[in-house]
């Protein structure tokens, strides 16, 4: 789910009594990504620069005894979002806890929350997982697992670029997360960030073609091609203009491809550039990408020099 607005600053237990109750409960399954995350945002908010939660008069919710370790997102990878397809991306973590803290139970939820910003409680971009599922392993260790599904019908092109992760879970303990009686007694922890910052990119795709084919060895080879990436706000192809790519060739019975010379594309994305013809072989372009396009090779063409 998408959250175009920075979290605000308010009370405990103003901002849990609007809270509304996970929309399942079975791990695994979606909840109220909203809410939930409001609620772990809220109280990191509230007790930043502090050692720990402490419940307040007000009804803070308090330091839950929950830390998250080996977290990963998409196994440590850039995410790479095209223009049509949903792309679901795999989180996990082990989460150390106190004796007293239920995984298990049914008002217990912990995801992970991607964004785009200074901090998980002060952000303007964010993107929840599911309810993760936890697997017990021992009386004070789970191991949790989860996706997140990111539509790019909900991305603009500027949030391609560097995003961060925050691990979060928030204990219920039996109250209401609607109209709790005492938010005192829901217990909330935060790691931000959770993991190696990683990148949010806009799929990029990669053509060659060489020609005459056949021709005669001496004379000239003409090598165009276009670079071209998703573009997430008119769900369709662009240009990508001004990027250094490399026009590379591999000779008949090789194994491995040589740069031949690198070329700009130009400001529509397009590549072209001549070769002497010498030897049998395939031509192929290779882009080695950007924080926002990841890297991509074109399929090589081959060329047959009598």
């Amino acid at each position: 789910m998408r959250i175009r607005a920075t979290v605000a600053a308010v009370s405990g237990a103003l901002a849990l009594s609007a809270f509304v109750a996970p929309a399942a409960h079975a791990a695994g399954t979606s909840f109220d990504h909203d809410s939930v995350v409001k609620a772990a945002q809220t109280a990191a908010q509230q007790h930043s620069g502090k050692s720990a939660f402490t419940a307040t008069v007000d009804g803070d919710p308090y330091a839950l005894n929950a830390t998250f370790s080996a977290v990963k997102v998409n196994n440590g990878k850039s995410i790479v979002v095209g223009t049509t397809n949903t792309v679901k991306v795999p989180f996990s973590y082990t989460l150390t806890h106190g004796a007293d803290v239920n995984v298990t139970a049914s008002d217990f939820v912990t995801s992970i929350d991607l964004y785009k910003g200074a901090s998980f409680e002060s952000n303007d971009w964010d993107i929840v997982g599911t309810k993760a599922a936890c697997t017990v392993k021992t009386t004070t260790t789970a191991t949790c697992t989860g996706t997140v599904s990111i539509d790019p019908l909900e991305l603009i092109n500027s949030d391609a670029g560097t995003w961060k992760s925050a691990a979060f879970a928030v204990a219920y303990n039996g109250q209401n997360p609607t109209t709790p009686a005492d938010p005192s007694k829901i217990g909330v922890a935060v790691k931000d960030p959770a993991a190696a910052n990683f990148y949010l990119q806009r799929l990029s795709k990669l053509t060659v073609n060489a020609a005459p084919e056949p021709v005669k060895k001496g004379k000239t080879i003409t090598v165009t091609g276009a670079l071209t990436r998703a573009n997430w706000e008119t769900g369709k192809y662009a240009g990508y203009g001004t990027q250094s790519v490399k026009l590379q060739f591999k000779k008949k019975g090789a194994t491995a491809y040589t740069t031949v010379k690198t070329i700009k594309t130009s400001s529509t994305g397009a590549l072209k550039t001549t070769v002497t013809a010498s030897v049998d072989g395939t031509f192929r372009y290779s882009f080695a990408g950007t924080s926002t396009t990841p890297a991509v090779n074109a399929t090589g063409d081959y060329v047959d020099v009598q």
